[in-house]
């Protein structure tokens, strides 16, 4: 039988590894610095990184967490591509509900790109439901703005 898992806020020392966990799960953009990301979230006063860790240490799931006063939002959730099927994915998201329902929290959203079907079905399984939005940004700094604006 494996050790459990415990689910907590990242630890500064573990910034590095959070960041190559998200790269290896093909969570991260050129014009988006996750470290930077990270910086911010944690800077806000609403928002955190929570990280699954096993009992040696090693980080198998991290996602950011985050809310406006009202909503929640996640962020970068991923699992180690070698851990993957093992239920990770689950503990990491109850992990950012408690985070925000110890919030007073009640209600949570997510983005999933478009044509990723399987992380929809995932989220599906855990009660998401698909709803009619039209999503619109605004670049309030246009030098941060992607010289390619379609994401891949």
């Amino acid at each position: 039988m494996t050790a459990p898992l415990a689910a907590g806020p990242m630890a500064e020392a573990e910034l590095p590894a959070v960041v190559a966990l998200w790269q290896a799960a093909g969570l991260t953009r050129p014009w988006n610095d996750p470290a930077e990301d990270i910086a911010f979230c944690r800077s806000s006063g609403h928002g955190e990184v929570l990280v699954l860790r096993r009992a040696d240490g090693a980080i198998v799931a991290a996602c950011m967490v985050g809310h406006d006063g009202h909503r929640g939002v996640v962020y970068y959730v991923a699992v180690d591509p070698a851990e993957r099927g093992a239920g990770h994915g689950r503990a990491i998201m109850a992990a950012a509900e408690a985070w925000l329902k110890a919030r007073g929290i009640w209600k949570l959203n997510l983005l999933v790109r478009a044509g990723n079907e399987a992380v929809q079905r995932f989220y599906e399984q855990l009660g998401f439901e698909a709803q009619p939005r039209l999503y619109m940004e605004k670049w309030l700094d246009p030098g941060r703005q992607p010289a390619m604006r379609q994401e891949r």
